[in-house]
This record gives C-alpha cells, structure tokens and sequence, in this order.
C-alpha cells in the first residue's frame, strides 16, 4: 500500500515520528507522500523524506488556506525545493471557499501559480478543493493536457463533482472519510464510479482517524499505518477483493509519483 497524503511534518508527529515510520513499515505500507503546505512545512517534508529514501516521498506547495502569504519569492522557493529527487509533485494547492482563511482571490492566484510551475517542471499536481468544483475545473481546465498526472486527494464531493473531476482525468484520492457512518454513506457509493487506474488511498494523517476501526484507539490522531482500514471499506464498497484492490492502487499511485 502507498499513502498519497500523510502530514508527517505536523506537530502531532514531532515527539515520534520515527516511530509512525516504522510502524507504516511494519503494516505493510511500501512507501508515503509527505504532504506539503506551506514553504515551511514543504522544507521539512523534503528534510524528512530524505532521510529514509525509497519509503518517504514527498510534495511542496502552498495549501488555499495559507494562500495569502503567496507573494513573488514563493515561486522561486517552490521551485528550488521542486528540483529535489525526493520531491514528487506540486502541492498541496487549490481552492477551499469552505473556511476561505484566504480569500477566493489570493487561492485562485497561488492555485494558478503552482499550475504553472508544474508545467513547467512537469510534475504531478496534488490539489485540495472544498466547496469550489466548478471554479476549481474552470481553473485547471487550461493546464490539464500540460500536466503529467494531476489527483484531487481526500475527495468528500458530489455525483456530479467527481463526474467532472474524472471528465478531466484526474486521479482520485480517498480517505477515512469513508469510514465515517456520519458523513461517508455518498462516498460509499460514489467509490464504485472511479475507475481502477484513477483511484488512490491515503490517511492525511494526522487527521480523518477511520471511525470504523474496531477497537477504537485511544488517541484521535490517524496514522499512515490504519491505512488499511480504509483499504478494507472501499474494497467491499467496490465489491473487490482486498488484494487485488491493494495491487491496483499501488500500481496506480507508482505510476502518478514515479516512485
């Protein structure tokens, strides 16, 4: 199993991260993307990917919700960062007119930015969207043909969001969200539409603890190693067996990350 978004550089990981690591390791994960979303958060994910090479991955990118502190030097440090072997995609970017901590002008220019440079480094995009689908697709749209790969991760949207999200091939990335009997019932059924080749898992860790585990854990932060459990809920909700579902999404994610 791969796991395409898991914010190791959080504070919830600074007093074991080693641990969670090789724990991930021990549940069979073959390899983590570290989530980038800042330019500082970005930095230590490519210092802490470094440090265990052929497991840790990662990206670098500035999330919608820090987009007001986008300005010219921005760019060029993401770009610097983005040269790293270790550094296999653009992101977190996007749009998220849910909370708006930026507003929709800042996100939509920091978006096209990050557009921008992985065109022109030619690397995968990993981008965030709440509450923005159509803006966010008119958006991307321009850039799509240029981009190698592009993925939407933890996907929570409608019918008709995904339909214009696989419309322009992209990938689709799940998480615990789906685990949730409170707010995952649509996900569940909506899973069964993406195809093989388009689908991905990840945890986002340290968020979005599946509340399906049984025995509940203790503590409330999600790891890289309950993955999975997520695996197991979307591979009965697409009526497959957990192996090949596995393989399929391992497959998939090797090839969008070149890893």
């Amino acid at each position: 199993m791969i796991d395409i978004g898991v914010n190791l550089t959080n504070p919830r990981f600074h007093k074991d991260c080693q641990d969670v690591i090789e724990n991930a390791q021990k549940a069979g994960l073959s390899a983590l993307i570290i989530t980038g979303t800042d330019l500082q958060s970005s930095a230590a994910a490519l210092e802490l990917a470094q440090t265990v090479p052929d497991f840790l991955f990662c990206s670098a990118g500035i999330h919608p919700h820090d987009a007001s502190a986008f300005e010219s030097s921005s760019l060029a440090r993401l770009r610097q960062l983005a040269l790293a072997p270790q550094v296999k995609a653009i992101g977190e970017c996007g749009l998220d007119f849910n909370r708006n901590y930026s507003t929709p002008a800042e996100q939509e220019f920091a978006f096209v930015q990050q557009l921008e440079l992985a065109v022109e480094l030619q690397l995968p995009v990993f981008m965030h969207e709440r509450d923005a689908n159509q803006r966010f697709i008119e958006l991307l749209r321009p850039y799509r043909a240029q981009l190698p790969n592009a993925v939407l991760h933890c996907f929570t949207g409608s019918e008709a969001d995904l339909q214009r999200c696989l419309a322009l091939d992209l990938h689709i990335g799940i998480t615990g969200w789906i685990c949730d009997e409170r707010r995952g019932t649509d996900l569940l059924k909506l899973v069964k539409q993406i195809p093989d080749n388009r689908l991905m898992i990840e945890t986002d860790a340290p968020y979005l603890l599946p509340r399906s585990m049984r025995p509940k854990p203790k503590s409330s932060r999600n790891e890289p190693k309950y993955l999975p459990y997520i695996a197991q809920t979307i591979a009965a909700a697409r009526e497959q067996s957990l192996d090949l579902f596995i393989a399929n999404t391992r497959k998939t994610s090797r090839a969008f990350f070149n890893i």
